[in-house]
């Protein structure tokens, strides 16, 4: 099974299921979220799985081609840029959420994002895959 099928059929439902559960339990996330800011070791611990993650999706697809399978590598891109400004500016996170904590319209978005995003590498994993 190619890179990008996998990583696609892997990370689909979790995106998915993520995003859903952003959008019926918001509220379960804003604790979290606001517990999170102000604990240091699971930022950095999410910073560490974070560069993990990041690194191995690019180890295996850093692939820039002009079609759906881009989206993979520029989701390893994104999470080893932000797993890397969580270790080295834990700061930057904790401003970034206490502004999304005063805007409660945005895990709305957050989650359509998700849910939306999710289904799309769905359809690249499982349906053309």
């Amino acid at each position: 099974m190619p890179a990008s099928i996998f990583i696609a059929r892997l990370l689909g439902p979790i995106i998915a299921i993520v995003g859903i559960a952003l959008l019926v339990k918001a509220e379960h996330f804003k604790v979290i979220l606001k517990q999170f800011i102000h604990s240091p070791v699971p930022m950095y611990l999410a910073g560490f799985f974070g560069l993990l993650g990041g690194i191995a999706v690019l180890l295996v697809h850093n692939l820039w081609m002009a079609d759906w399978r881009i989206v993979i590598t520029l989701i390893g891109w994104l999470t080893t840029v932000r797993a890397i400004v969580v270790i080295f500016w834990p700061q930057w996170i904790a401003a970034s959420g206490n502004w999304l904590l005063a805007r409660p319209r945005v895990f709305m978005g957050a989650g359509i994002v998700d849910v939306l995003l999710g289904l799309f590498l769905c359809d690249g994993g499982y349906l053309h895959g």
